[in-house]
């Protein structure tokens, strides 16, 4: 049987191809996977390049354990992050994509980890205390603002201050665009990002970057003045980190790192907490069980102790299954001939593993668009399967970070406060920027404190 070069795809032409994807990803998606199945070729990008999305987990497995000589991402896989920087751990390929990440992993693992849940607790009921009993408010600007106070104090080492208002404030300008679609765009196409002055998107985006810059590169040298500062941030733990020649990281890559960092845990983790927010009061049962499992750890738990809660890991196994922030896994670049299944991919191709598809299967995950908490509970989902982080040797090193603050935000927030959605409306991901986030930002209204233990309320929620 000779092999097939590329798998189908739509015969539209490019652009229409491009809109479709830019304006309504999510449903094009499945529509393509119903037409084609689970490996289909679009025509995407700067130079419209066949790329191939893939939700079939053999081929996934495959895409993940091969060699990264033969199949790497990185630049030269399409991965372009402007604002990140050519030294950032998503850009690199190679022998320095494998320093980076030795040098970036410890930090994020083990009790270093678990030595920021009193920070992230802290920082929680701080912006949470700011609720009013009685009014309606949009969940997901208070869970970016948890996020980031926790990435600046977390990993920046910063406290309260001049250098971190202003650093809050620029981020959230560039993070969060008047159009996020435009911003898309201009990431996607290269050729468009032409700076006209302060005015013209791009002109204004990098001088937003320019300032980001300095503030970084004056914290980077006010720890080198500090020589001996045992930090237990993960800047501090970066500086002192050494690659196998004794190597420190340059100011450079410091700053590349950082801002990866930033860009990668703060919208990503305030948007998973938004949908958790959205599923756990959208389904009351949820709600009371996850309720129930809290409270039996009694007053003021070890953040460990929430860590492990089997329904607590259950919800937010869910809520990342369901939506996951980032559509696909990175895009993988085929350096050599490469078979899969019944295709032989040549050097040049993209291959894209699609998170939110796998995630769709219905052979995987029944009434897929249910959010159903207990599938986690039944049955174990292989790498393959279950790919919210991505995977491979581009797995992302924050994951257990991530779900750790996640379980922390939501404990302390359920054990606090009674809430319940401002209305029934079914919540919709919406586009933002190569992300994917609630529309509306999830509007809720705090019905008041909640003690231990107390009864809980019953919502006017309808369940799915």
């Amino acid at each position: 049987m000779s092999l097939l070069k590329l798998p189908n795809g739509p015969q539209t032409h490019p652009w229409i191809q491009m809109y479709q994807w830019l304006t309504n990803p999510l449903e094009y998606m499945e529509a393509c996977t119903k037409r084609y199945g689970d490996i289909f070729t679009l025509k995407l990008g700067q130079n419209f390049a066949h790329q191939v999305f893939i939700s079939n987990p053999q081929a996934i497995q495959q895409i993940f354990t091969t060699d990264p000589k033969q199949l790497d991402s990185g630049e030269s896989a399409g991965i372009k992050a402007p604002l990140l920087g050519q030294q950032s751990l998503l850009a690199l390929d190679g022998k320095p994509h494998q320093r980076q990440r030795k040098l970036l992993t410890p930090p994020f693992h083990g009790e270093r980890m678990l030595a920021y849940g009193e920070l992230i607790r802290e920082i929680t009921e701080q912006v949470s205390s700011q609720w009013q009993v009685g009014e309606t408010f949009a969940v997901l600007p208070s869970m970016q603002a948890i996020s980031f106070q926790v990435i600046l104090k977390a990993v920046f080492g910063l406290e309260d201050g001049p250098r971190y208002k202003k650093l809050n404030e620029l981020l959230i300008k560039i993070l969060n665009p008047k159009i996020p679609l435009l911003r898309t765009v201009l990431l996607i196409f290269p050729s468009m990002r032409q700076d006209l002055g302060a005015w013209s998107p791009w002109g204004k985006y990098l001088r937003l970057r320019q300032q980001i810059d300095q503030l970084i590169y004056a914290q980077i040298q006010e720890r080198k003045a500090q020589p001996n500062l045992s930090g237990t941030d993960i800047l501090s733990l970066m500086m002192a980190a050494r690659d196998e020649a004794g190597e420190p990281m340059t100011d450079l890559e410091l700053r590349d790192e950082l801002m990866t960092l930033l860009v990668a845990g703060h919208e990503t983790t305030a948007t998973s907490l938004s949908w958790a927010l959205y599923w756990i009061h959208h389904r009351p049962q949820v709600r009371e069980k996850l309720l129930q499992e809290l409270d039996n750890l009694g007053e003021k738990p070890d953040p460990n102790a929430i860590f492990r809660l089997p329904y607590l890991n259950a919800v937010c196994s869910e809520t990342l299954r369901l939506y996951p922030v980032a559509m696909s896994a990175l895009n993988r670049l085929v350096k050599s001939p490469l078979q899969i299944g019944e295709y032989n991919f040549e050097p040049g191709t993209i291959l894209i593993p699609s998170i939110y598809l796998t995630h769709h299967r219905e052979d995987l995950y029944p009434e897929s668009k249910q959010f159903k908490p207990e599938r986690f509970l039944e049955r174990q989902f292989s790498p393959y399967e279950y790919l919210p982080f991505g995977g491979g040797n581009r797995r992302c090193i924050g994951m257990a970070f991530a779900l750790f603050e996640m379980k922390l935000v939501l404990a302390t927030v359920l054990s606090r406060w009674q809430m319940e959605l401002a209305d029934s409306k079914p919540v919709r991901p919406v586009r933002k920027g190569l992300l994917f986030s609630p529309a509306g930002g999830v509007q809720m209204v705090v019905k008041g404190k909640r003690l231990q233990n107390q009864p809980i309320l019953q919502t006017s929620s309808s369940s799915v």
